[in-house]
């Protein structure tokens, strides 16, 4: 294959933009880290190597997904051992280490699909707000690619299961207001805009099995959906639409593109142009199943590694000082509020006795507040709610009787509360709370000085709290406690998260500081970046899969227009 543009990452980003590469007649390859699921070449993802690559649509296998992705936390989601862990193919092997000085999680994972095989699917965009007068590039500009992006996914409102009913009414009975559009100006709530298919309309037909129904077309409401999705008639119609089942199958058809999985990158390769400019030349990277080291070459380079990788990447790589490389990440500072009902209650306002959070969507609702951030109602499955409720707290005692008014208990939560609590664990709302934290630069990814893994240095995340953003946190959690004691909650229960939880991870290798307005590094031409790193700021605190692609889809226009054009 004679390659035009190397992608490094098949997740969020760089499956979108090796489709939109793809379609304009550019020969793209992309290198991914991790295993291929559901693909007929790799039969065994976790037990054998496999080949080096594919490039046919026909190669994707519905009945290997359903195989491989199950409704089972640890099998899918351990962070030491599961399939969605960050970490090589053979789950023998120990995953890649990241270090992080403080305490905290690094949630993200390897493979063809990235994070999004385990994503929410929340798919809103960014706040006009955190764009204009911050980015490089308006809000005005971003709106039609977003819009391409809504459309190519899909993204719909989420439908309405008991989590999101019981939070709208809390809400209203709180006195927000219900706002329908895709660009908040003010503070409200609405339907989760999604990438997951609409419910099957044969959902309520006691004639069709839930086996059959899974085969069908559409949403099934089963829920545990962060354990990835394997419910569809084909891989490019499963219902949530990670990139895996929704880019990398059009980007295939393109017959232009083609995936490496288990290629892990470790050096970007550069030369001198005839001007003199340092221009990156191509890739070195190591297969993860027998440690050969390869190179390729070709005219354009894009990292979609994500916010860890990227910057340790061009650290790693000897490429020019820039004082913002791997600095002004932004997480969103996480939190998590949680209330607890009774099931007479419930049945007064929902009609039934259980809440039975993890039916549906994770997410089907949110409140947007430009300014501060958002907040949305949450189910997970079981043994996810008991870690990230009551187990993972920058607490670590339990303090069963709060002295703050707005929440009973705060903290960890362990013993005989512990058991009675999960005991309600089918009369519980949780509410994610997502921050409008701002850039820092002493927030970020370094690789370190002396330790090192296979792939070269390790990288160091650093990420404290402003206080600006402590007092963000703070508001969104009284109004999510607010929220669900409206909604008639006897106890509420607030875990008060670590700072260092990364998941929504942004801004490292920041548009208008690392990047140009094109997503080109400003100190290497012909070198993309393609993933969440390049956000100028946390897009107000609204989740980022979204904005990056519709960047995905822009950045390969520019590409195209600049260095294509013939």
């Amino acid at each position: 294959m004679n390659v035009d543009v190397i992608v490094i990452g098949a997740g969020g980003g760089g499956a979108v933009i090796a489709k939109e590469l793809g379609e304009r007649g550019l020969n793209v390859l992309i290198l991914e880290a991790g295993p291929w699921y559901g693909n007929k070449k790799w039969n065994r993802p976790n037990q054998e190597k496999g080949p080096k690559s594919s490039k046919e649509a026909d190669d994707l296998d519905i009945k290997l997904l359903r195989e491989q992705f199950v409704k089972n936390e640890h099998t899918m989601n351990d962070v030491i051992t599961g399939r969605l862990r960050w970490g090589p193919a053979d789950r023998r092997k120990s995953p890649w280490y990241r270090m992080i000085p403080k305490q905290g999680q690094l949630w993200q994972s390897a493979g063809v699909g990235g994070t999004t095989q385990h994503y929410w699917a929340n798919s809103p965009r960014g706040y006009a707000s955190a764009f204009d007068d911050h980015w490089p590039i308006s809000y005005k500009e971003l709106v039609p690619y977003y819009e391409k992006v809504e459309d190519i996914l899909p993204v719909r409102p989420a439908p309405t299961t008991a989590k999101e009913e019981l939070f709208y009414y809390g809400a209203q009975k709180d006195g927000w207001s219900f706002i329908n559009t895709n660009t908040p100006t003010s503070p409200g709530y609405r339907p989760q805009p999604n990438a997951i298919l609409h419910p099957n309309k044969e959902l309520m037909n006691p004639n069709v099995s839930i086996d059959k129904l899974s085969e069908m077309e559409g949403c099934t409401l089963c829920g545990h959906c962060v354990n990835g999705c394997p419910h569809g008639p084909s891989v490019d119609k499963v219902a949530k639409r990670s990139t895996m089942v929704s880019y990398v199958p059009l980007a295939l058809r393109t017959g232009n593109v083609e995936i490496q999985p288990n290629s892990y990158t470790t050096k970007l390769l550069t030369d001198r142009n005839e001007a003199g400019e340092l221009i990156v030349a191509g890739v070195k990277y190591r297969d993860t199943w027998t440690g050969e080291v390869g190179e390729l070459y070709a005219k354009i380079v894009v990292m979609a590694a994500g916010c860890i990788e990227s910057p340790r990447l061009w650290l790693n790589s000897g490429l020019p000082e820039n004082a913002w490389v791997g600095k002004g990440l932004t997480n969103h500072y996480w939190d998590w509020v949680t209330g607890v009902f009774d099931e007479k209650d419930l049945m007064k306002i929902i009609g039934q006795h259980n809440v039975n959070p993890f039916v549906g969507a994770q997410s089907g609702a949110r409140l947007d507040y430009p300014g501060l951030g958002c907040i949305q109602p949450s189910g997970i499955s079981a043994g996810l709610y008991a870690s990230l409720t009551f187990g993972f707290s920058s607490s670590h005692q339990l303090f069963p009787q709060s002295n703050e008014k707005d929440w009973d208990v705060r903290g960890k939560v362990v013993g005989d509360k512990l058991k009675k609590l999960m005991e309600q664990y089918p009369n519980s709302l949780s509410i994610l709370i997502l921050t409008d934290d701002q850039p820092h630069k002493q927030n970020g990814v370094s690789v370190h000085p002396t330790m090192r893994d296979e792939h070269g240095p390790i990288p160091v995340i650093r990420y404290t709290a402003s206080k600006e953003d402590k007092m963000k946190r703070d508001q969104l959690a009284k109004i999510s406690a607010n929220i669900l004691r409206k909604a008639g909650a006897k106890e509420i229960i607030r875990t008060d998260w670590p700072a260092s939880l990364f998941a929504h991870i942004e801004s490292t290798m920041r548009m208008g500081f690392v990047v140009n307005r094109d997503c080109e590094a400003f100190q290497v031409k012909r070198l993309f970046i393609s993933d969440n790193s390049v956000h100028f700021n946390g897009i107000g605190g609204p989740n980022p899969t979204l904005t990056t692609q519709a960047l995905a889809t822009r950045t390969a226009e520019k590409i195209a227009e600049q260095y294509f054009s013939s």
